[in-house]
């Protein structure tokens, strides 16, 4: 079962949540950090890494003796990752989406593919928890194949807790497709209804179930609990306004063992998940 937990914008409590369901889960559980630009899930859970493996893109390389510059490869490629300059062909590494299209349509056939690294894939252990995370190299601009690396040690015998990155962009659409159920964390403030409102939309369009979580859920106005009931989205659950969760995140520690009585909240949770989760793949 994967279970991905999502927000419109950064800084609701994302990675707050996403972690401490994951230690709130019985049994067989994973969590895999998705938010490969920005992986935070290893500073609250301080995992011993055992595997790490580079995750590559396959790229065009360009043999300038075969190449007679008719620039049907700059024709075909809509990122503009190549440029034909009189009969000079250049590249833009971090333009290029890797689709081989290129190869392809070259008459001369003067392109190959070559593996490019983009990322690292990690894994390892926390306690109970196996761990997964992908880090995105600096200066790349691929975050999706690296999403899917991460996504692909999900095993089927486990809960899979999945940490999003923010946003509505390519990054969060390739981590929430099919998953098995979608939680929103968003909260209480006109920014926070702003962005649920575009992550809403953006889950319904990949047609997987969701519900929404409102962290610090007394620290703002009722604006976001009278968009779910008109839109008919159950709230999950109501995360208050409280210090001692405040200063257990900035320490880095776990809410869940900081803070004992919102363990309870985080073991319904889990619960009532694993429960929309059943109804929903019998729907």
């Amino acid at each position: 079962m994967k279970i991905a937990v999502a927000s419109g914008k950064g800084g609701t409590g994302k990675t707050t949540v996403a972690v401490n369901l994951a230690l709130a889960g019985e049994g067989k559980v994973r969590l895999l950090d998705c938010d490969v630009e920005a992986p935070n899930c290893h500073l609250f859970v301080h995992p011993e890494i055992e595997q790490t493996s580079p995750v590559t893109v396959l790229m065009p390389r360009i043999d300038p003796e075969k190449c007679d510059g008719c620039g049907e490869c700059g024709r075909f490629c809509e990122f503009n990752a190549i440029a034909n300059i009189g009969k000079k062909v250049l590249f833009f590494p971090e333009m290029c989406h890797g689709c081989g299209g290129c190869t392809l349509v070259c008459p001369r056939q003067a392109i190959t593919e070559e593996e490019h690294a983009i990322g690292m894939l990690e894994e390892g252990r926390a306690g109970k928890l196996d761990f997964v995370q992908g880090r995105l190299n600096i200066r790349e601009m691929m975050a999706p194949p690296i999403i899917d690396a991460v996504k692909s040690k999900a095993r089927p015998d486990a809960l899979n807790i999945i940490d999003s990155p923010p946003g509505t962009s390519c990054p969060a659409i390739a981590t929430m497709s099919e998953c098995d159920f979608v939680v929103l964390v968003t909260e209480p403030t006109p920014f926070g209804l702003n962005d649920l409102i575009l992550a809403v939309e953006t889950v319904r369009l990949l047609k997987v179930p969701f519900d929404v979580l409102i962290n610090r859920s007394d620290a703002g106005d009722d604006r976001v609990t009278r968009y779910c009931q008109s839109e008919n989205i159950p709230i999950l659950m109501e995360i208050p306004h409280d210090r001692r969760i405040a200063e257990a995140y900035s320490e880095g520690k776990l809410i869940v063992e900081a803070v004992p009585d919102v363990r309870e909240l985080f073991n319904q949770l889990s619960s009532t998940l694993m429960e929309r989760c059943a109804s929903s793949n019998h729907a």
